[in-house]
């Protein structure tokens, strides 16, 4: 896994997958938002949607990468970047690595259900050309999860 350094571009797709995290707390989900992008354009959006379907695969990486090979018309992202507010969970880093994505930038990290806590850097589930950001507008999607948590407890 190669970390890169976030770019302006990320801070813009950043803020579009906070838009669909906003879009999950409005509707009672857990605020976790992605977009796909392909040479500076969005191609796949989603938010989570798990409560919604009654489908714990719904979340934002899976129906956002969806929709993105849907665009495209293929199962290959090898020229995208994933977008995500929070580190996504083992599920949908497999999801990434079959679909090839070509780099990801999340923003907060999960140190109970992310990725990176329940792999091992000798089987790696990122593709190993894949790219990682991390920490991009953290502080916001951190609020978001926050807000949603706190209002849980209420």
């Amino acid at each position: 896994m190669k970390q890169t350094q976030p770019t302006a571009e990320d801070l813009r797709m950043m803020a579009a997958a906070l838009d669909e995290a906003r879009q999950a707390l409005e509707e009672e989900e857990i605020p976790i938002g992605a977009v796909v992008a392909c040479k500076g354009k969005i191609i796949g959006r989603g938010h989570n949607m798990t409560e919604r379907l009654h489908d714990v695969t719904a979340h934002a990486e899976m129906l956002a990468i969806t929709a993105a090979a849907s665009t495209l018309g293929g199962k290959y992202l090898r020229d995208c970047t994933l977008y995500v507010t929070v580190e996504p969970c083992l599920m949908c880093a497999g999801a990434i690595g079959w679909s090839q994505v070509s780099r990801v930038v999340y923003g907060a990290p999960d140190p109970r259900r992310g990725y990176l806590g329940l792999t091992r850097a000798d089987r790696p589930v990122l593709h190993p050309q894949t790219a990682v950001a991390s920490g991009v507008l953290a502080d916001e999607a951190l609020a978001l999860m926050r807000r949603f948590f706190s209002l849980l407890r209420d």
